[in-house]
């Protein structure tokens, strides 16, 4: 079966407070999920979001099916295709553990306006996770 799955964070700061935005369709159906990453800097938060994209897609998916992971985060993208990331060797590590689990992953990079549903969830979790402290 074909899983789309779309990522993205949102951070106040750099380092700062990070939040994820996932939407994964599955089945003709669309699963919205948030979460809040903690302190985090750009790049690990885009990691920390790819891996909750699939912690979530992990309750809803089996092994046999084919996911296509989209993400406007270029590092993450580049990373998991050369399966290497010299500065975010555990990040990537804890991600492909998770993406090891599919017979198949096909990553593909997006440009930000094409990420909007990730996007839009990652930005209300941030404002609302800001607006709370």
């Amino acid at each position: 079966m074909l899983t789309t799955i779309h990522s993205d964070a949102a951070s106040k700061g750099n380092p700062g407070p990070s939040t994820a935005g996932v939407t994964i369709v599955r089945a003709g159906h669309q699963y919205q999920y948030q979460h809040a990453l903690g302190n985090l800097s750009n790049h690990e938060a885009e990691f920390a979001a790819a891996q909750f994209a699939f912690e979530q897609a992990d309750r809803l998916c089996q092994p046999d099916d084919t996911i296509m992971f989209y993400s406007d985060a270029n590092l993450v993208i580049a990373s998991l295709e050369k399966r290497y990331a010299k500065h975010f060797p555990k990040q990537l590590t804890s991600l492909l553990a998770h993406i090891d689990r599919y017979q198949l992953v096909i990553v593909h990079w997006i440009p930000e306006k094409e990420n909007k549903g990730a996007h839009h969830l990652a930005q209300q979790a941030l404002h609302r996770l800001l607006a709370s402290s």
